[in-house]
C-alpha cells in the first residue's frame, strides 16, 4: 500500500461499566450490513482527536472525551489508501440517537459479545488494545498561537497579541481541548497565551488561572520555578487540564513534565496522559492544520 493517505477518519471505542459488566458502544450500517465502532471521515483543517469525537456523537447520539490513543487501522479503499485513527473514550452526556442513513441501529455490548458481533478483526484488535489501557487524565500543553512580531508590536511585549493565523490556531485547538474534555485552563499572564486558550474558556464557560512564572520575563530567569511548576501541575489535576507557555520557557515546563524537551511550533499540542496513580503513560503530538 502506498505510504500517502488519500482519506483519514478517526473513531472511538467507547467503554462503560466494570470488571464482567463492563460493554462497548458499536453501531450497524445498514449499507454494509455490519457491526462496527464508531467512527467517520475527518474535515478540512480538523484535527483526529475532534473528528472521533464528533462521529462519534453523529452516529450513536453521545458526546464523549477521550483518553488514550489506540493501534490505528489502515486499509485500501476505492479512492486509495485510507487511516483510521482510534482513541479509548467514555461518556459525558447522552444526546440521543437518531437513525441516519449511515447507522441505523446503535447498541451496548457485553466484550465477549462484541469480540463475535464486530464485522472486522482488525477492530476487535483495537477494542481488546482498549481493554488493557487505563483510564487516564489529561494535561495538555500548548505553546500559544502565532503572534504579532515584535519590531511591529509598540506596547509592552507582555501585551503583544495574536495575529489573524494566531486566532485561527486557537480556534482549531478549541476543538481539541474539547475532545479530551479539558476543564481547567492555565497560562501564562502574557496576552498571547491567554488569547490562545480564551476561545475554548468562552465556549466552555471556564475561568484561566495566569501565573507569572510562565511568562517569557519570568520563566527564563526561574528556570527552577517553572520545572517545580509543571511537575506539581501534573502531580495534582483531578480534570483534564491545559497549560499555555512560550518557546523559551517550554524547555523547563517538558522537564517538569518529566519529557526531553523538543521544539514546539506555534499553536501545537502536546497532550500527556496521567494514570490513577500519578504515572505518565503516554504522550500524543498535536500540529496546529492553521
Amino acid at each position: 500500500m502506498s505510504k500517502s493517505i488519500k482519506i483519514r477518519a478517526a473513531g472511538a471505542v467507547v467503554l462503560r461499566g466494570e470488571g464482567d459488566d463492563r460493554e462497548v458502544l458499536a453501531v450497524h450500517r445498514q449499507r454494509y450490513d455490519d457491526w462496527s465502532l464508531p467512527k467517520g471521515k475527518g474535515k478540512v483543517d480538523e484535527l483526529a482527536p475532534h473528528t472521533a469525537i464528533r462521529e462519534v456523537l453523529e452516529e450513536t447520539g453521545y458526546c464523549v472525551r477521550l483518553g488514550l490513543r489506540l493501534p490505528s487501522m489502515r486499509y485500501q479503499v476505492s479512492k486509495g489508501p485510507k487511516k483510521v485513527e482510534y482513541w479509548r473514550a467514555e461518556i459525558v452526556e447522552e444526546v440521543g440517537f437518531e437513525p441516519s442513513n449511515e447507522v441505523d441501529r446503535v447498541r451496548w455490548m457485553p466484550i465477549h459479545k462484541a469480540m463475535r458481533k464486530l464485522t472486522y478483526t482488525d477492530e476487535r484488535r483495537v477494542l481488546s488494545a482498549a481493554l488493557l489501557k487505563p483510564t487516564t487524565t489529561p494535561l495538555v500543553l500548548v505553546r500559544h498561537g502565532k503572534a504579532m512580531l515584535r519590531k511591529d508590536w509598540s506596547g509592552r511585549d507582555q501585551e503583544r497579541r495574536l495575529t489573524a493565523r494566531g486566532r485561527r490556531q486557537a480556534a482549531v485547538l478549541s476543538q481539541l481541548l474539547g475532545a479530551y474534555g479539558v476543564d481547567s485552563l492555565v497560562s501564562s499572564s502574557s496576552t498571547r497565551c491567554v488569547e490562545t486558550l480564551r476561545p475554548y474558556a468562552l465556549e466552555r464557560d471556564l475561568q484561566i488561572v495566569t501565573e507569572d512564572v510562565l511568562t517569557e520575563e519570568e520563566g527564563t530567569v526561574r528556570p527552577k520555578d517553572v520545572r517545580r511548576f509543571t511537575s506539581r501541575l501534573l502531580d495534582s489535576i483531578e480534570v483534564p487540564t491545559a497549560v499555555c507557555g512560550h518557546r523559551p520557557v517550554l524547555p523547563s515546563m517538558f522537564e517538569g513534565l518529566g519529557l526531553d524537551p523538543r521544539p514546539m511550533v506555534v499553536g501545537e499540542a502536546i497532550v500527556v496522559h496521567r494514570d490513577a496513580a500519578g504515572e505518565r503513560v503516554a504522550v500524543e503530538v498535536h500540529k496546529p492544520t492553521a
